[in-house]
């Protein structure tokens, strides 16, 4: 019978004083928010976005680029950009903003756009990579030299040189493989690749290739020579050695034939 009296007293004050219980129910309304999630504290900032476009560019050492810097906040307080490139030209709109980066010439840089709504900073980052491939790749013929074949492959016009490897092929197999890390200038280069290797008899009649690939972050471009069969006559030195021969046979024939054809003429006279 005790434990019935709580419960009755409650019901006796929620039917003496109804406000009560609407007033109880109000404040538990007002506490949510739709479907239940409760409400955002005062002062909490504008949820926005941030976007860069392209996200990422190659262009060739020393040209300009433009990137777009876009956001989802009604009214910023501030843009920038933040990067070691030159900046060029500034063009804005609503929600969006064009600038313009002058004379790329590092192989590698990062540009940052930083767009404040409401108190809250956001950013987002375009990578900036310049490069250019090699103007030409190009393996002259292998010489002989002793019981080696000597091999050079000429890459001409090339950035950046410390991310060029420089492979060597012969009928598919890899022979020779050099990366140019040592490499430090920031300048258009050409390169010149000497190999020597043993050829043995498998060797023969399969085409060499010169291959050359930029590694940048992701990006890889890939070149290569025209292929040149590896033959036994590409050897200058047997050539001058036989010529050699057939000039001194030649000689000794003739010399053979002078003394010869001298004692026929002595015989005649004799005659």
């Amino acid at each position: 019978m005790g434990s019935l009296f709580p419960l009755s007293l409650l019901l006796f004050l929620a039917a003496a004083y109804p406000g009560v219980g609407c007033a109880l129910g109000r404040r538990i309304k007002r506490a949510q928010g739709p479907k239940g999630s409760p409400l955002a504290p005062s002062g909490t900032s504008v949820p926005f976005w941030v976007r860069m476009s392209p996200e990422f560019v190659a262009v060739p050492p020393g040209r300009e680029v433009w990137l777009n810097c876009s956001n989802s906040c009604p009214q910023p307080q501030n843009s920038s950009l933040r990067t070691r490139l030159r900046q060029g030209k500034t063009l804005r709109g609503p929600g969006w903003v064009y600038y313009q980066l002058l004379d790329v010439r590092a192989w590698s840089s990062q540009a940052h756009c930083l767009v404040t709504c409401a108190g809250k900073t956001r950013w987002a980052i375009t990578r900036i990579t310049a490069y250019k491939p090699p103007h030409r790749v190009i393996l002259e013929p292998p010489v002989l030299k002793g019981r080696k074949y000597t091999l050079r492959c000429h890459v001409t016009h090339v950035f950046p040189v410390g991310h060029l490897v420089v492979t060597l092929r012969l009928g598919g197999r890899v022979i020779y493989s050099e990366s140019l890390e040592r490499y430090t200038h920031q300048d258009l280069a050409n390169v010149t690749l000497t190999y020597e290797f043993p050829a043995g008899p498998r060797d023969f009649w399969k085409p060499v290739i010169c291959h050359t690939r930029l590694n940048l972050e992701g990006l890889v471009v890939r070149n290569s020579s025209a292929p040149i069969t590896l033959m036994l006559a590409w050897s200058p030195a047997p050539t001058a050695l036989a010529s050699v021969s057939i000039a001194a046979l030649v000689g000794i024939l003739l010399a053979v034939g002078s003394v010869y054809l001298c004692k026929c003429l002595s015989m005649k006279s004799q005659a």
